[in-house]
């Protein structure tokens, strides 16, 4: 089977924006110290020593790695990494041994999740070496402060059941030493931190609805296992949610993570476990910027945590309109785009794309080379989405113009755009264009357009039936002016997200068709233009109706399909992270016949929208990326949406 080719751009939701950087907070002098050096996304860090060095998690190499920053030195060094692996994740050292999760080796089937922790002998004598048993899946690490016994937040053998709010792992400890045998202490938590040798505390959602910290005792003889597992002691109470503890080994105290009802901004606070009161840490020094997952020192006088640098801090202060990524297939280029829906010039030049889906400012249409270099704007203050650049003309783009994620009756419309190309220079920063609608407005919901390899038609999804099935319409006139329409699927299902084959031969979409009645999971389907050849491609075998699949595309030979999928399940705590609207989004490749699978992304955000460009255009591969040109950094992102603070206390 011949090897996939060319060029892969995508949007991660909202990763453009981090700017994570670690910092500490002397608990004495309330001073706050930066301990990474403002380059690329840092986070998810540890103390190592007394001297302020931490190891910590960076996507500075275009994958998540893991770095060690000792105090002025001139830069992290990079730290023993998993062969292959693209995703390093909760980093700690303990006793000459770095342990962390990685998600390199795939399991056994779809839907159960690849992440497993491992450990690397920092003196040279050993390896590296996976704790997590074969078919098992682990989270978040903890090693007590001996060093001898590590808490895990692990879904164990089952298949991730599709939730993400709230992960449904157990707390399971084991010693380093005999990492087969585990012992599930506690049912429903995640996120352990041990306060010493014998205690755990850790996040889950309690009854009431409050995100709490809990409570579980463990006595040193893990030989008992019949004792396990046991209720847990609920540590704060309602009213605030608490995330991602982090214990004092005095055992008096936690580091936690809170939301409070009236604020927008999670911060990191101190709760006393004797007088039961919280004591604010990062509220005072940065009231509107998020705070991640707190980590203490070994004497107790630090609080680390990541968060948003800052605009004037020191560091990449600028998004990059394109962001190389590492591919793990050699033969594929991979960017990640500040923006969305990207589509690609015939050359290859210069790639559409939306940049958010406001309806002033930054909303509408955008062009950008494709070496990074420069960005314009073509329509501007209307919400736009879902491109595509006619393979025939460079100067037309098709869009979709309206709401997005909207109902079937909802006005959104097809539209041609045609503007000079010569207008694309270095002097201009909008670009005048002439907007042509082609489809009815009384017809409702039409969006997604894909040209066809000769320019003469598009295949777009419409819901001017009450159903969003496929239908393709005139390039140059549309429904209007002796233009002709035909509907190319028709059922009470959603049909959505086509992609025209480079071949012209095949249409590649998103439906629901094999289960109407389930409107959260999709498959690949395929279809001729005349309507004939329907076919499903599946990925998942046996459980491929919980398949969740969008953003079909083609190869430019048309033998391989690129699209998002959910069957990798999660790789990380979601409430860790700001929000992720489908977290489990991942990039794959395959070909049109379902076979030869490849993972494409490794990480906790949700990746998605990509187009693959397979020529060898001027724009790609002669020219390398600009860097210092793009948007100014600012932090914007939110918290997970799916946490409120409206709840009945």
């Amino acid at each position: 089977m011949d090897q996939p080719t060319g060029t892969v751009v995508f949007t991660t939701v909202g990763r453009p924006y981090y700017g994570f950087d670690v910092f500490s907070f002397h608990l004495d002098t309330a001073e706050e110290h930066r301990l990474t050096d403002g380059t690329s996304v840092n986070f998810n860090a540890q103390f190592v020593d007394d001297e302020l060095t931490v190891v910590f998690v960076s996507e500075r190499s275009g994958c998540a790695k893991i770095y060690l920053a000792r105090p002025g030195a001139a830069a992290p060094e990079a730290m023993p990494a998993a062969p292959g692996s693209l995703f390093h994740d909760r980093p700690v050292i303990r006793n000459s041994s770095l342990y962390f999760i990685s998600a390199h080796e795939k399991p056994d089937r779809h839907f159960r999740g690849w992440s497993a922790l491992y450990s690397a002998d920092l003196d040279g004598k050993g390896g590296i070496a996976r704790l997590t048993p074969i078919s098992c899946v682990d989270y978040s690490p903890s090693i007590s402060q001996s060093g001898d016994l590590v808490a895990v937040a692990s879904n164990g053998s089952r298949q991730w059941d599709g939730e993400f709010h709230e992960l449904h792992t157990d707390i399971v400890v084991f010693r380093g030493s005999e990492p087969d045998k585990r012992v599930t202490v506690c049912e429903h938590g995640g996120w352990p931190t041990w306060s010493g040798d014998s205690v755990i505390f850790f996040h889950r959602q309690a009854d009431d609805g409050w995100w709490s910290i809990y409570r579980v005792d463990v006595p040193g003889n893990l030989d008992l296992p019949a004792t396990f597992p046991v209720a847990p002691t609920r540590v704060t109470p309602r009213g605030v949610h608490c995330f991602t503890p982090a214990a004092f080994h005095d055992g008096r105290r936690i580091a936690v993570a809170t939301r409070r009802r009236g604020k927008s901004h999670r911060h990191i606070e101190i709760f006393d476990l004797e007088s039961r009161k919280f004591h604010p840490v990062t509220e005072s020094l940065n009231p509107n910027i998020h705070h991640y997952n707190p980590f203490v020192s070994s004497r107790s006088d630090y609080i680390g945590y990541h968060r948003f640098r800052g605009e004037l801090a020191q560091g990449e202060s600028i998004i990059p309109h394109l962001d190389p990524v590492t591919s793990p297939v050699e033969t594929i280029r991979m960017l990640r785009l500040n923006g969305s829906f990207p589509s690609f010039s015939p050359s290859g030049d210069f790639i559409a794309l939306n940049h958010d889906f406001e309806s002033d400012g930054n909303g509408g249409v955008k062009v950008v080379r494709s070496d990074g270099s420069k960005r314009w704007t073509l329509v501007k203050g209307r919400t736009a989405f879902y491109n595509s650049w006619s393979p025939t003309e460079k100067k037309v783009i098709y869009t979709s113009i309206g709401p997005i994620f909207e109902s079937v009756r909802a006005t959104v419309q097809i539209a041609r755009i045609t503007f000079d190309v010569s207008d694309l220079d270095d002097q201009k920063e909008e670009v005048t264009c002439d907007i042509k609608v082609l489809t009815r407005e009384e017809s409702g919901n039409n969006a997604f357009p894909s040209c066809s390899p000769d320019g003469k038609w598009i295949v777009f999804r419409s819901g001017r039936t009450g159903h969003k099935n496929l239908y393709v319409i005139d390039a140059v006139n549309g429904e209007f002016d002796g233009g002709s329409i035909r509907q190319l699927t028709d059922g009470p299902w959603i049909d959505t997200m086509p992609s025209w084959s480079p071949r012209g031969d095949l249409i590649a979409f998103s439906s629901n068709q094999h289960n109407p009645n389930n409107t959260e999971a999709f498959s690949i389907y395929l279809i001729k233009p005349d309507g004939t050849g329907l076919r499903r491609v599946t990925v998942a075998g046996p459980d491929a109706d919980r398949e969740r699949i969008n953003h079909v595309c083609f190869s430019e030979d048309g033998e391989w399909l690129l699209f998002t999928a959910n069957v990798g399940g999660l790789i990380a705590e979601p409430v860790s992270l700001p929000n992720q609207f489908q977290p489990y989004g991942e990039l794959y490749v395959m070909t049109v016949d379902g076979m030869g699978l490849r993972r494409l992304t490794w990480n906790g955000y949700e990746n998605g929208t990509p187009a693959w460009y397979s020529g060898s255009g001027e724009g790609l591969g002669m020219v390398g990326l600009e860097r210092g040109i793009g948007d100014k950094l600012r932090g914007q992102f939110d918290e997970p949406l799916w946490i409120s603070c409206d709840i009945d206390i």
